[in-house]
């Protein structure tokens, strides 16, 4: 017997072909890339891969971060510019390289600023740390946290560091801070900014004699095969920057760019926990793989020629109002 075709009461046969449709629409996650300059075995890699891990979760499927390690997507400069165009979502890249854009920023890095870690979070993550980051607005980028590098201590291949005397002569790596080829410059040094990914090869070949990085960092990115020497002078804290391209970030739901912003700070705390509890240790490997390590170098006769001029210049260039608010700070 024919059993005459009726179509769904209503439209729902339609209805349910339309709500399917929407239903695969939002299920579609938002892919971003995130790009930084240093190996797996970083810290900051592994806060990357936290925040990616946290942020799918907590938008249930909705954002997918992938991360890019080592400078697969280009150096520190590459980086930036890729963030402001948006060939590149999401970067993690020392202070400095920022700075360039939004020169009030160079103040987080000025030597001696910070007597300890707990001093520069509290600058970081408050309301001087939060302008900073909006400067960044007007070049077409989101500042979404500030991770670190953290402090900064001097490693070479020529002899040891004891006192500032010491650093007279040394072609040093340093990043682009005024501050700090000043700084280098009133020691008598020859700074030469470049970005990270060409710092390994430049002291391989003896284009430089040292570099000045923080001693975990000088571990993952194996600095013990080519420098001997390395001082604890800690003579300058680095922030790293975490940046997002302004346009993606604004045309993400609210409720994800709410998440981002959050998980981009506990990342922060993530990360560094992990240099904290892994800087004694990344100290006795490197130790352990032959440099000659002094933990006490005479870092007050390196502050008392480079802090007061240093701080100087950018009042120069930039006014004393931020140095006055984290001065402010406790």
């Amino acid at each position: 017997m024919h059993i005459p075709f009726k179509p769904l009461a209503g439209g729902l046969l339609a209805l349910a072909f339309a709500l399917g449709a929407g239903t695969a629409t939002a299920q579609t996650p938002v892919k971003l890339r995130f790009s930084h300059t240093v190996p797996e075995s970083d810290s900051q890699h592994k806060a990357a891969l936290d925040f990616s891990k946290r942020v799918k979760e907590r938008t249930q499927g909705g954002v997918e971060i992938q991360v890019f390690a080592n400078s697969q997507l280009g150096n520190d400069v590459t980086l930036v510019t890729g963030v402001r165009s948006g060939t590149i979502d999401i970067g993690a890249t020392g202070n400095p390289f920022v700075t360039g854009l939004a020169p009030k920023l160079n103040a987080l890095d000025l030597p001696y600023q910070f007597s300890d870690a707990q001093q520069a979070y509290r600058t970081l993550d408050g309301p001087v740390g939060r302008g900073l980051l909006d400067e960044l607005g007007a070049h077409q980028i989101k500042g979404l946290a500030f991770w670190e590098i953290g402090f900064r201590s001097l490693g070479n291949n020529k002899r040891p560091i004891n006192t500032a005397a010491d650093i007279k002569g040394l072609k040093i790596r340093t990043t682009p801070n005024p501050s700090h080829l000043k700084a280098f410059q009133l020691l008598g040094a020859n700074p030469q900014p470049m970005p990270f990914a060409e710092v390994f090869g430049a002291l391989e070949s003896g284009a430089v004699d040292g570099q000045e990085n923080p001693p975990t960092l000088m571990l993952s990115s194996k600095m013990y095969e080519v420098q001997k020497y390395l001082s604890l002078t800690r003579h300058a804290y680095t922030p790293l920057v975490v940046i997002m391209n302004k346009a993606r970030f604004e045309s993400l739901k609210p409720e994800f760019q709410k998440v981002i912003l959050e998980e981009a700070t506990a990342a922060a705390n993530f990360q560094r926990k992990l240099n904290a509890d892994g800087e004694k240790d990344a100290i006795a490997q490197l130790r352990a793989k032959g440099m000659q390590i002094n933990e006490n170098p005479d870092t007050a006769s390196i502050r008392q020629i480079v802090r007061d001029e240093t701080r100087k210049l950018y009042v120069e260039k930039n006014g004393d109002a931020v140095l006055k608010a984290m001065d402010a700070q406790p």
